[in-house]
């Protein structure tokens, strides 16, 4: 199925609602990293370029009750779209009425307005999180077609982007195609060799992840604290290293469905206390002493994920290698991350989350086909399952 972009539509002199992803890290009011905003751009310079009348609107963080409301303000953002963009972006600092409803009948093509945090309407029963018709209906009522961009929300039925697809003609921004494209790619229709890399603490968080790839990548290398589940499973001393004790017989089954798929760690980083000023050591996976845990992949490790992934021409990667935010135990991702982003000639794609954090800190960003804004929404997309903003969006 074939979805509508926004350069499908006619925007000229068009009122152009567009759900952006602003969901961006704050800090005492500021923001500390823009990259959402950055990657929505693209959508919203087209849409002025064509003559069009920007509508903005976002979720920021969780408003459970009136007090939260101060500090998840929308307005930070607007002030930083204003310096990116080089125009005024007006900021209404409503969800609803007429202030809102005014102010977007005073805008002139090539306008920009954003209107105030989406989850200020859950502080009285839920009313974006839940996808009130009434809401999803009245937000509908302000434009004239509507452009979802937000892929970071798209496995969530809220009233911000399924509600309002509901009512109006509604297209995919660049960035949702993009998503669309690269992660919803990697699922249907790879090129091969495929290797899957997954990492970050739990099995549980990642096993609908880890069944759907067995069934479409030709490798799955499983590192971070994850793998020692894993390892428990093949009956390994794993020290005091991270277990999910329950997990145990799902990796056990895990292990022999994808048996010469998966690939685990053959030696680990281990330490006594999780902190980054103990004794640390490498040993092999054979002999983690017994009061000790492992809190990174070793050098043995790294050396084997590369010649992995040697030759592949899709690779996605999701997960640390681990606790990478301490330096003595960061070296395993960086590692991974260093090894996709010299590969030549494939497609490499970061499903969002802390491993797309790593690779931004580590200055690989401009390495990667494609890192994912989603953190949440392309774990469930690589599960295979239907998302409900890209289920919502027109078809071509």
């Amino acid at each position: 199925m074939v979805k509508k972009i926004v350069s499908d539509l006619d925007l000229k002199d068009k009122k152009v609602l567009v759900r952006a992803d602003f969901n961006v890290p704050m800090k005492d009011g500021a923001i500390t990293n823009d990259n959402r905003i950055v990657e929505a751009l693209p959508t919203i310079k087209y849409i002025i370029e064509q003559g069009g009348k920007v509508i903005l609107f976002s979720h920021l963080g969780k408003v459970k009750a009136e007090e939260d409301k101060a500090k998840l303000s929308l307005q930070p953002v607007a002030t930083r779209l204003t310096e990116l963009l080089g125009k005024d972006v007006k900021f209404v600092a409503e969800t609803r009425g007429e202030a809102l409803e005014s102010a977007i009948d005073a805008l002139a093509a090539g306008d920009v307005l954003l209107f105030e945090n989406t989850r200020f309407e859950d502080v009285d029963g839920k009313k974006e999180s839940k996808n009130d018709p009434e809401l999803g209906k009245y937000w509908a009522s302000l434009g004239d077609v509507f452009v979802n961009d937000a892929f970071g929300t798209a496995h969530r039925e809220h009233a911000s982007n399924v509600g309002v697809a509901t009512h109006i003609e509604t297209a995919a921004g660049f960035l949702m195609e993009k998503e669309i494209k690269f992660i919803g790619g990697v699922v249907e229709n790879p090129e091969r060799p495929f290797v899957a890399i997954l990492g970050g603490a739990k099995v549980s968080d990642k096993i609908g992840v880890i069944e759907n790839l067995l069934k479409v990548a030709d490798k799955v290398l499983i590192g971070g604290g994850m793998a020692y589940t894993f390892l428990k499973a093949q009956g390994k001393e794993i020290g005091q290293s991270l277990l999910e004790e329950d997990k145990i017989e799902l990796a056990n089954d895990l292990l022999a469905r994808g048996e010469g798929k998966i690939v685990l760690p053959v030696d680990a980083v281990v330490t006594k206390e999780f902190s980054n000023d103990g004794e640390i050591s490498t040993v092999s996976v054979d002999e983690i002493p017994q009061d000790l845990q492992s809190l990174d992949i070793g050098p043995a490790t790294i050396e084997l994920f590369k010649k992995e992934l040697e030759g592949a021409k899709t690779v996605v990667w999701n997960g640390p290698m681990g606790v990478f935010e301490m330096s003595n135990f960061a070296k395993g991702t960086i590692g991974v991350c260093e090894a996709i982003a010299h590969l030549e000639g494939a497609t490499t794609i970061i499903g969002g989350g802390d491993s797309a954090a790593a690779a931004m800190d580590l200055g690989f960003a401009d390495k990667f086909t494609h890192i994912s804004t989603g953190g949440g929404a392309s774990l469930e997309y690589l599960e295979g399952k239907e998302l409900p903003g890209i289920k919502s969006i027109s078809e071509k």
